[in-house]
């Protein structure tokens, strides 16, 4: 359990998330996600990292259950800091990073594959963020990376999700695939990359970072000051108590 690297072929890391039951992340788990992935794209031997998953689901976001055990703010400060590294770590990475998405994707998983360099998704891929339903708010930033602005908009306020298929349509994923090929696939778009010149992809990465038009970074730590906002407000705890628990009649 945790996150794990790996080398499945030259050029190639592999990191592994694995918390079950769903891969919803402590704090702890976003900072060992962030250190992989920076000690990955830093190898000079690597030109290319795969971010992938065990389990159900490519990643469920963050613990809620962790945040109901504290009845202060220190879980949620925590968090929030994780996430943003985390999320920062993929997209500073030096080299490109291919993220391969099975299963769900929700809350911070789009803050990791809204910042990855290229998505491959399992037929059975669902991407969304459910924040409103769970007394918090963020990743927008990410999620407008991978839809048009209307879309995100909608899925956002409604916790709806999109499938594999619709986001290959809108061009934010590269291919879609049946599940049992996920990881060769992905594995194979990185071999793709990795067969480049390691300097010249890391003064592409560079190069392409610098000219995106939003900053993704400073974009998600001004969503997270209105999380924090609603947990001071006492909202964000009367939304999360409902999570888990049958709508009233």
């Amino acid at each position: 359990m945790g996150v794990s690297t790996a080398r499945p072929d030259q050029g190639i890391a592999l990191v592994t998330v694995d918390f079950p039951p769903v891969n919803a992340l402590p704090a702890h788990g976003w900072y060992e996600l962030a250190d992989a992935v920076r000690a990955a794209g830093r190898a000079p031997d690597v030109r290319c990292v795969v971010l992938a998953a065990e389990g159900r689901g490519f990643n469920a976001g963050v613990d809620i259950k962790e945040l109901q055990r504290d009845p202060g703010h220190g879980s949620l400060l925590a968090v929030n800091r994780g996430c943003a590294e985390a999320f920062a770590a993929v997209y500073d990475c030096e080299v490109p990073v291919v993220a391969a998405v099975g299963g769900f994707c929700l809350g911070g998983g789009i803050g990791l594959v809204g910042n990855a360099d290229a998505i491959v998704a399992a037929e059975d891929a669902v991407f969304g963020l459910p924040e409103l339903d769970r007394g918090a708010l963020g990743a927008a930033t990410h999620l407008a990376r991978l839809v048009p602005p209307h879309l995100m908009r909608a899925l956002y306020y409604t916790s709806r999700t999109a499938t594999a298929a619709e986001l290959h349509a809108h061009g934010s994923v590269w291919r879609v695939v049946p599940r049992a090929g996920l990881r060769a696939a992905a594995l194979e778009l990185a071999a793709e990359i990795a067969a480049k010149d390691g300097t010249l992809l890391r003064l592409a990465k560079a190069a392409i970072n610098g000219i995106d038009p939003v900053d993704v970074r400073r974009g998600y730590r001004f969503e997270q000051g209105f999380t924090f906002e609603a947990a001071l407000g006492g909202v964000a705890d009367r939304v999360r108590d409902t999570f888990g628990k049958e709508p009233r009649p």
